[in-house]
């Protein structure tokens, strides 16, 4: 049974680490602070819109802590974090290591790759609309849970990162993994398309939230908030034309419909973030989107509207 690591447990490696082993995964999960020594004394806490339930006992850690070497490492934590532990995941994985990083921000696996020679790192993007309710407990907003993931192109065609039969077979198999437990894995055959369709969705939420300083149900409304969300989408459309990237659907259709399935109340880690004073990822999730419609010509006006009254708060 393959060791799974999930480094960071809020509200993406929460239920995503808790799924795997409700369905009897060997999971260990990476946390700090008081949300470790609440999973370590009570277990992880998962509430959904229509049960709940408990992972307990629990394996859970801090990543300086662990000393195996795992064969799955799930990275579940902030854009903002990763330069922090980099080190980290060096120590603990080797060749036979694949890890997933599972972030909003676009593009992140080839970033990450650079720093391993051997280890393969996959991007990846996942949907679910949940946050640490208190220490030791996830409250889930919605039903969906997809984990998408794959190796790029450019990782293929590179003669000193190219994919290894056996980690195909290893990626294969996480994909099953995540279907065996209630998640809709899917291994991607063209994950840059997948994971920007995904940032097309978080990025316009937050844009869109911050702006306005909404949640969800103010945007599921006709009205001014709605189509500023749907023009945010659409203008990451464009971009990913300008890039060479084509969806094989409506995503400003596709993204309302996954808005119109949260609870009225929800909102993204991003305005979370923001509102509480803390760290965020306003800058790969906003700020970057003017930086490529200025490097792919293309004129994003709602994004850089947006992007300047928010760098004026």
């Amino acid at each position: 049974m393959p060791k799974y690591l999930i480094v960071g447990t809020g509200g993406t490696g929460g239920p995503l680490g808790s799924y795997l082993a409700k369905a009897g995964k060997d999971v260990t999960f990476v946390a700090r602070g008081n949300n470790l020594q609440a999973m370590k004394e009570h277990g992880l806490k998962v509430i959904r819109p229509n049960d709940e339930f408990v992972i307990d006992p629990i394996k859970v850690t801090t990543l300086e802590d662990y000393s195996k070497k795992a064969d799955v490492i799930f990275v579940c934590v902030k854009g903002y974090s990763l330069d922090a532990i980099i080190p980290e995941l060096k120590r603990i994985s080797d060749k036979d290591t694949i890890i997933i990083p599972i972030l909003n921000i676009f593009g992140t696996g080839g970033k990450m790759q650079e720093y391993f020679d051997e280890t393969l790192v996959t991007d990846g993007c996942i949907y679910v609309a949940a946050q640490i309710k208190e220490p030791g407990c996830i409250q889930m907003n919605g039903d969906i849970l997809r984990v998408i993931f794959g190796v790029r192109n450019e990782t293929k065609a590179a003669d000193n990162k190219a994919v290894r039969a056996e980690q195909v077979t290893k990626l294969r198999d996480i994909e099953k993994d995540l279907n065996e437990s209630g998640i809709m894995g899917v291994l991607s055959d063209n994950i840059e398309r997948d994971a920007l369709l995904k940032f097309s969705y978080v990025s316009a939420q937050g844009a869109c939230g911050l702006y306005y300083n909404v949640s969800a149900g103010a945007i599921q409304k006709p009205g001014e908030i709605r189509d500023c969300f749907a023009g945010l989408i659409s203008e990451i459309d464009e971009l990913a034309h300008a890039m060479g990237i084509t969806f094989e659907e409506d995503i400003v259709k596709r993204n309302l419909a996954i808005l119109d399935d949260l609870s009225e109340s929800a909102t993204t880690s991003l305005q979370r973030d923001i509102a509480a004073g803390r760290d965020s990822e306003i800058d790969g999730l906003i700020y970057e989107v003017v930086r490529l419609s200025g490097k792919y010509d293309t004129k994003a006006p709602l994004y850089r509207k947006v992007a300047e009254a928010l760098k004026n708060r």
